[in-house]
């Protein structure tokens, strides 16, 4: 008798399990489908949470311009992507170059993307501020390459045609040198790269968006120079650099009566504590630029 409880009790427990093995069964496929969906979701979200910890722990860099600094509480966020904007004339290359000088004397790898001047120019730019570009490209620390926008476009239309239409397309061997993996890059300036993609506005679009995923991967600290008016109503055209860069930096070069008067401003900087005001600034001969932290400029009239 008591055999047959233990067997009777067996076939009651056995059926019910082989029903559950059957909807589960049924169920698997349409569950490994959802998973394979989820999969490249969760991969995108945890490389984002993997970005954002590793600008938090990788520290912060010094941009070397004297007084700016001073406007950050700890510097920027090493690894970050960071647009300088301002008119003809205000400042952003001597800006970029400034930078990157300071950089590669404190023993990075600094890479300058110019897509208009050419590499004599600005080379004599650093001469003009007392900083010697030759001795720290011959230490291997510094590259100044000239890129044609033109090629970069047709270049990218090339991968993208080979990429049948994908939006992920490596555009690293389109930029860097080969077997230089910089630590601080200054590009100049993305006004000349959309001004390549006239008329290919989606190209362009995917082609920023690979750019800036590329600066992260890499985890270069970069400085995007873009032309704008000299009190900027909006930053680039296309709207979309401001969204994916991390902070943006304005310079001004503003018009009072029969003179112009420098000024400079962390508009933001995602991550880092930063004074929120408008400075005055000067262009040098011999120093390059200076920032006076304590000297606020008013009547800056922004949309």
């Amino acid at each position: 008798m008591a055999k047959r409880e233990k067997e009777g009790s067996f076939k009651i427990k056995k059926k019910p399990i082989k029903k559950i093995k059957k909807e589960e069964a049924k169920e698997k496929p349409k569950e490994k489908q959802i998973e394979e969906q989820r999969g490249p979701v969760k991969e995108i979200v945890e490389k984002a949470k993997d970005a954002k910890k590793l600008k938090k722990e990788n520290g912060w860099v010094k941009t070397g311009v004297p007084g700016f600094d001073d406007l950050l509480e700890k510097g920027i966020p090493k690894g970050v992507s960071v647009i300088v904007a301002g008119g003809p004339g205000s400042g952003k290359t001597i800006f970029g170059l400034q930078t990157l000088n300071y950089g590669a004397a404190h023993g990075e790898k600094c890479l300058y993307m110019t897509f208009e001047e050419s590499e004599k120019r600005l080379r004599q730019h650093m001469h003009d501020f007392g900083w010697n570009p030759e001795k720290l490209e011959k230490e291997g620390k510094l590259i100044i390459k000239r890129y044609d926008p033109f090629d970069i476009t047709r270049q990218v239309e090339a991968l993208l045609e080979k990429a049948k239409g994908e939006l992920l397309i490596d555009v690293k061997p389109v930029l860097f040198p080969e077997n230089f993996k910089p630590d601080r890059i200054v590009l100049d300036s993305l006004s000349a790269i959309a001004a390549a993609f006239i008329g290919k506005e989606e190209t362009y679009r995917i082609y920023i968006e690979q750019l800036f995923r590329l600066f992260e991967e890499v985890g270069c600290t970069t400085f995007l120079v873009t032309e704008s008016t000299q009190i900027p109503v909006k930053i680039t055209e296309s709207g979309v650099e401001e969204f994916l860069a991390d902070g943006v930096i304005i310079i001004y070069n503003i018009q009072r009566g029969n003179i112009r008067e420098r000024a400079i401003e962390v508009l933001k900087l995602r991550g880092a504590s930063h004074q929120k005001k408008i400075v005055a600034m000067e262009i040098n001969s011999g120093k390059g630029i200076e920032v006076y932290p304590e000297q606020e400029v008013y009547g800056v009239e922004k949309a």
